[in-house]
């Protein structure tokens, strides 16, 4: 029976610094409140898959680190969240990639990533992973890795039968032969204009995606929700303190709720809420709320 769910991609130390607004060319803005926390979009997914699943060992993350003292502290934070991380290799000669992360007072961010071993990740590499993918029920990627790579293990995550989503950051123009790999892509409002050129109500844009070949779109909008089947599936009122990662956050309870075997107006629901509570705290792992809290929180809001 498919259970586990297979995260390919980017683990990052974070240096995250608060400051009142977000410096813009040539400021320099005092700050305060230095953190070292752990993130890259692939690990911060497979974290907040491992802290919804009802078996959080069932989430195994693929990966590249360098041979440092980052890389130690990395895989020891995905495990203590229950990720299974015996694919994340460490790669002589590349440091384990870091982000730098702004954050201003109304809790919205900018971020500059130095990729270092993630860009190691390769064609040759991922066909490993082929074992993983057969007896998964979902596949996360996004594109802080080679895109070669990325298309090829969801070529192969296709043949073995996982389901596949796509968070497709940092934004980019994507081949069609890509797209027609994934079953759910799940791109934020600026994402969405890269990826089609336009400036359209989310259900003009779904459209637009779909033709140029994803099987499903999930359009991430923030507070206000998601759009996906060309209906509005509403977001959650909170007081948002840290934006960061809250994307990566929705993707990880997308798929924990598909593993499931939900369905998907019930997936939404649920990863809605998951990425409500984590903009509640500081960080980009430290921030994904455990199964309880999301479930307990859907049962306050439920009707």
């Amino acid at each position: 029976m498919r259970r586990h769910i297979v995260v390919l991609g980017s683990l990052n130390m974070d240096f995250l610094a608060r400051a009142p607004h977000l410096p813009v060319p040539g400021e320099t803005v005092m700050g305060e409140g230095f953190q070292m926390l752990p993130g890259g979009k692939g690990a911060n997914q497979a974290n907040a898959a491992a802290r919804l699943a009802l078996q959080p060992s069932t989430v195994k993350m693929a990966g590249r680190v360098g041979y440092d003292a980052f890389a130690d502290h990395l895989r020891a934070s995905l495990a203590a969240s229950g990720v299974d991380t015996a694919f994340v290799h460490a790669t002589r000669g590349a440091p384990t990639g870091i982000a730098m992360i702004w954050l201003d007072a109304a809790g919205q961010n900018s971020i500059l990533v130095a990729s270092g071993a993630n860009l190691c990740v390769d064609e040759r590499g991922v066909e490993g992973l082929r074992p993983l993918y057969r007896t998964a029920a979902c596949a996360l990627f996004q594109l802080e890795t080679p895109l070669a790579a990325v298309k090829h293990a969801m070529r192969i995550a296709k043949e073995e039968g996982a389901l596949t989503i796509l968070d497709p950051a940092p934004a980019q123009r994507l081949p069609r032969d890509l797209l027609e790999l994934t079953d759910f892509l799940t791109p934020n409002e600026s994402e969405a204009r890269i990826l089609t050129g336009l400036n359209a109500p989310p259900a003009e844009t779904e459209q637009a995606l779909l033709r140029a070949g994803a099987r499903g779109v999930v359009l991430k909008l923030g507070a206000a929700g998601c759009f996906s089947g060309g209906k509005l599936v509403p977001g959650f009122p909170v007081k948002a303190i840290d934006t960061t990662a809250a994307g990566d956050t929705f993707n990880g309870a997308l798929a924990v709720a598909l593993a499931e075997n939900r369905n998907t107006a019930d997936a939404l629901r649920f990863a809605n809420a998951a990425a409500a509570l984590s903009v509640t705290k500081l960080g980009a792992q430290t921030s994904a709320p455990s199964r309880a809290e999301v479930d307990a929180y859907c049962s306050f809001l439920a009707p």
